[in-house]
């Protein structure tokens, strides 16, 4: 089974009805997994905390969601995350491409890795990294815990984990 397909069969069993997502070469895939699955509602956001906003009028409408986005624009989303999803107990999973670390192509992206954790962890925001293929299994937990605690919870999802840069 692919790493996207299980990632989606987890949002699935988990019943995450609403997605967003702004466009990433890493998550490509599980994007495009989303996009096929009826279960899922998804949409598109032209910007992060757009996104987040989003996903606070579906749960504010019932549904479970989630978010589908890049490190690079934690930054962006801070005052969206504090005032409003940590502010009315808005359970957020926010699966992240963590783009930056050992073997970034891309100079620039190295700049917001280097804050993208001490971002979080000023935030309190419970987050874990994958590094793995293996990682994954934790993923229906961390879904779980996100929904029963009602706070966003970010996973970081790190080149090795995606299969490197095309360069392995």
């Amino acid at each position: 089974m692919s790493i996207d397909k299980r990632i989606v069969d987890d949002l699935v069993a988990n019943d995450v009805s609403f997605v967003t997502t702004v466009p990433c070469k890493q998550l490509a895939g599980v994007i495009e997994e989303v996009e096929a699955r009826p279960e899922i509602f998804h949409i598109p956001a032209n910007k992060e905390d757009e996104g987040m906003g989003l996903c606070a009028g579906a749960w504010m409408g019932g549904k479970r969601p989630m978010i589908i986005m890049q490190n690079t624009a934690i930054g962006v989303t801070i005052n969206t995350l504090a005032t409003l999803t940590q502010f009315y107990r808005m359970p957020l999973p926010m699966l992240i491409s963590y783009r930056g670390e050992l073997r970034e192509p891309v100079s620039c992206q190295v700049e917001m890795a280097v804050h993208t954790k001490a971002l979080l962890a000023q935030l309190n925001i419970p987050t874990y990294h994958f590094h793995w293929q293996k990682d994954v299994e934790e993923f229906d937990n961390i879904l779980k815990y996100t929904f029963m605690s009602k706070k966003p919870v970010a996973i970081l999802t790190d080149a090795n984990f995606w299969g490197g840069y095309g360069d392995q």
